[in-house]
């Protein structure tokens, strides 16, 4: 699940600020203020790559969906991207966990197939 779930972020990552780039044009908008946020959003997309396995990481994941979806307030082609990435990130998160269970199955397959089938030594 990490490997799908960080590869959906780093997109996000780009995606951010690509949209920085965009919002600049807004004239309500200061610089700072958009390289503020966009540089927060970024730097928040690149630490949830390393914390999505952790307790309340895919949650996190998601309150930050809901919030790239949002900035389509300021920028409204992240409406469409914030849909699009969120599919991405259900996708990822609802096959990621397929994959982990499958490999853990195979791992418990190949622990089990090492195992010696009697004591050592028995029948001597």
């Amino acid at each position: 699940m990490r490997t799908l779930c960080a590869s959906t972020l780093i997109g996000e990552f780009f995606v951010i600020g690509f949209a920085g780039l965009v919002a600049m044009k807004d004239p309500d908008l200061t610089q700072a203020t958009v390289w503020t946020v966009s540089g927060v959003a970024m730097f928040l997309s690149l630490v949830l790559c390393g914390v999505v396995t952790r307790p309340g990481g895919v949650a996190v994941g998601w309150a930050f969906q809901v919030a790239l979806f949002a900035a389509g307030f300021v920028v409204p082609t992240m409406f469409f991207l914030g849909v699009v990435f969120g599919a991405l990130w259900w996708a990822s998160v609802h096959y990621g966990r397929k994959i982990d269970e499958a490999k853990a199955r195979f791992a418990a397959r190949a622990a089990d197939a090492a195992e010696p089938a009697g004591p050592a030594g028995a029948g001597a």
